[in-house]
């Protein structure tokens, strides 16, 4: 196995961080879209994330796993990776709602 080159490590490093952003950046954004939706305040409605955030949370309810959660260390990761992979396009989908939200009135002097 050939050794990484230093850029290539920090390349890596720095993606890992970025997607680790992205899945904060969609957990704080989803919940006040969901509100915004059914007050009637935000169209249209971005139904692909709606469904992809049952799936993440049907994922981690579920005793069925592609990894039983019962092989202690392994179990957790595959949870984490498919979950934090979903939240990842989640937020891939909630641009539209991140305009809206900053060219907001109400939220420009807040």
């Amino acid at each position: 196995m050939a050794l990484l080159s230093p850029w290539r490590l920090l390349r890596r490093l720095k993606s890992r961080v970025w997607a680790t952003k992205r899945i904060a950046r969609a957990l704080k954004l989803f919940f006040p879209m969901t509100r915004d939706v059914i007050r009637g305040d935000f169209r249209p409605i971005p139904w692909s994330a709606f469904g992809m955030m049952a799936l993440a949370l049907a994922y981690l309810v579920m005793p069925f796993d592609l990894v039983p959660d019962f092989l202690m260390l392994i179990g957790v990761i595959d949870d984490v990776l498919i979950v934090g992979w979903l939240l990842n396009r989640i937020d891939q989908r909630l641009e539209e709602y991140r305009i809206w939200k900053n060219n907001d009135p109400d939220m420009m002097f807040s």
